[in-house]
């Protein structure tokens, strides 16, 4: 006798794990939001403590450029990274910037920043940079206003890739849809 249960052709069975309850899973789709470009001031070297090598850099100047959002970056900021021993900085950003029409939007992000030959060597030299692909480095900014025209800030979700450059720091901003 054949088994003719739903498990007899495993073939035919899909993939569980590309399913949910609505149906077939889509991947997340990332959508250009805005470029942010941040200069720093020389780091301060706090030393190792007990989670790693804390470095405090502060933040200078930038601009944000964008569909919707365009702006200066003002006010107190900073990095408060923590480079760990697996050769990876964590890192910790909190910045202000002042859109072009005049609304004020708080900027903190989180993420990861490989530490390799390439980006350690233009983090030292301020007429080197990196490409993109010089080295993972990754975060999760999330943006805080009470300025009603920028209100959908509040409510996405965005990832971003960055590099070194000349000036500072650059990053491709995503929304996740």
């Amino acid at each position: 006798m054949t088994d003719s249960g739903p498990m007899a052709d495993t073939k035919s069975v899909p993939d569980t794990a590309a399913f949910d309850a609505d149906g077939p899973r889509r991947a997340l789709s990332l959508t250009h939001e805005l470029t942010m470009r941040v200069g720093l001031a020389r780091p301060h070297i706090i030393g190792a403590g007990p989670l790693g090598v804390r470095v405090v850099g502060g933040v200078t100047t930038g601009t944000v450029r964008g569909t919707r959002v365009n702006g200066t970056i003002v006010g107190p900021g900073a990095d408060w990274m923590l480079i760990g021993p697996d050769g990876y900085g964590r890192v910790d950003v909190r910045l202000q910037l002042e859109t072009d029409d005049g609304a004020v939007i708080y900027v903190r992000y989180e993420g990861l920043i490989e530490l390799n030959a390439k980006a350690s060597a233009a983090l030292m030299d301020p007429a080197a940079e990196t490409v993109w692909d010089d080295q993972y480095f990754r975060t999760a900014p999330r943006f805080e206003t009470g300025d009603e025209g920028y209100a959908w800030l509040n409510q996405t979700a965005f990832v971003a890739r960055g590099r070194v450059t000349t000036d500072g720091l650059e990053y491709e901003v995503f929304r996740v849809e």
